[in-house]
């Protein structure tokens, strides 16, 4: 059973037989990838790797109890034997008040064209040319001394939802990326940076010359890096890093944290947890957005949110169990594999841009520390206490004066975002994205 090339047909087969034989509601996913990279360091390959996958996964439901079980046997016809496996464990499981399928009326009745699928695939030549071209790019910047290489890659992945309340559908992304790091300086005095771009599209992304020649300037930049005093200034989050504000965000509110009581946001729905003006938003349905898909992973209709308007969180993240759990709505935000079961988790997830620029940011600032780099995961999601080590540039009078670097930043998360301002350098580039922000009031404890 297991050998039919259309997806759809073969995720149907199996809900069929999983409900024939006793399953009250089931559902399947197939996950069909493959992906190609290209590895080089200073000029040699060091690894040309071509990689597919295929994972398959089924869920049944009998009664409050739920099982899932998972295969990533292309051809083998066991589709009896995953649905036997499954009923069996679903029988001998405790009950889950929780789960279970959407409503019909929940689900996805259109499917978006995203443009989420370059038809170009590119050949190993081009990956090694795009390498190579960022590699000479960082290597010639004066002050380089040495390489940890340069990756080129693609890949493309192919999603199949089948469920037993009606839905069927299926799309695919593709993904272009290409990245360089190396090193300045000699000897104990080395420094070490990197840049990187990714797209959905391959003609999207930008030159490699381009990327390399920044990685370059940035470890250049780096070199005579110093250790400063302890002191409480205004911090610059680079959009490298400011990104992983957000991503706190998403787990503060996701939908689990929430009804376990786990998350330093959890009674604050409906009242302001960043300053008036700010917006956050998640887009599912970006043209060609990393995070893009025009369903969530229950079948569920997506659409985009303000997730924090004018300062004011306005939602949760859910899934249909931490939905149910809470007494509320999904909010279509489910996120799956092939051997687990849903749960909820951001598509494009943003930080709205402000109004000055980054430069202008920087300008308002006598003493303060701007950050490229953050080490270490000291943050603790139920009361939001934050510590992290980081490395970047003080700042003196309004400009980047000297590197620094062996600092630590701190403050709780729930005080650094009433004091967040973006920048409006807002770029596009992993799906859960940022500009440059400003939090005035942290401590940077050095030396």
């Amino acid at each position: 059973m297991l050998q039919s090339h259309d997806p759809l047909a073969l995720l149907g087969d199996l809900v069929s037989r999983a409900r024939k034989d006793g399953a009250d509601q089931a559902d399947a996913v197939l996950i069909d990838s493959v992906g190609l990279s290209h590895t080089q360091r200073l000029g040699k390959l060091e690894k040309l790797e071509r990689a597919e996958s295929f994972d398959l996964g089924l869920r049944v439901i009998v009664g409050k109890r739920q099982a899932i079980v998972s295969s990533n046997d292309r051809d083998a016809n066991h589709g009896d034997e995953l649905v036997g496996r499954a009923l069996a464990m679903a029988r001998s499981v405790p009950e889950d008040p929780y789960c279970g399928l959407a409503d019909p009326a929940a689900l996805a009745k259109r499917i978006p064209d995203l443009d989420l699928t370059d038809p170009v695939e590119p050949t190993p030549a081009l990956l090694a040319e795009r390498a190579g071209a960022a590699e000479d790019a960082a290597r010639a910047v004066k002050g380089v001394t040495n390489s940890e290489g340069a990756q080129a890659s693609w890949s493309r992945h192919g999603v199949a939802l089948v469920a037993s309340n009606g839905f069927a559908g299926g799309y695919t992304t593709t993904g272009h990326a290409v990245a360089v790091a190396v090193l300045a300086g000699n000897g104990t005095a080395m420094e070490r940076d990197d840049d990187w771009d990714s797209a959905v599209f391959g003609a999207d992304l930008k030159e490699p010359t381009a990327i390399g020649r920044k990685a370059g300037e940035r470890a250049v930049r780096r070199l005579g890096a110093r250790k400063m005093p302890t002191a409480k200034v205004p911090v610059l989050f680079d959009p490298r890093v400011s990104s992983s504000l957000l991503r706190h965000l998403s787990g503060a509110i996701s939908g689990p944290s929430i009804a376990r009581g786990t998350s330093f946001l959890k009674d604050r729905m409906g009242q302001p947890v960043f300053p008036r003006g700010i917006t956050i938003v998640d887009d599912p349905h970006l043209k060609r957005g990393h995070r893009s898909a025009p369903f969530d992973g229950e079948g569920v209709a997506t659409t985009k949110r303000d997730i924090v308007a004018d300062g004011v969180l306005q939602t949760w993240l859910l899934d249909l169990a931490s939905a149910r759990q809470l007494k509320l709505e999904t909010t279509g935000h489910a996120r799956r594999g092939t051997s687990g079961p849903p749960g909820p988790a951001p598509a494009n997830f943003y930080l709205a841009p402000g109004v000055l620029t980054a430069q202008e940011l920087i300008g308002e600032v006598t003493n303060g520390f701007y950050v490229t780099e953050l080490m270490g995961m000291g943050v603790n999601g139920v009361t939001g206490d934050y510590s992290r080590g980081a490395a970047g540039f003080w700042i003196e009078n309004g400009a980047l004066a000297f590197p620094v670097s062996e600092v630590t930043v701190a403050g709780n998360l729930k005080d650094m975002f009433l004091n967040l301002m973006p920048a409006s350098d807002l770029e596009f580039r992993t799906g859960i994205d940022a500009p440059t922000v400003r939090v005035d009031g942290m401590t940077v404890a050095g030396a």
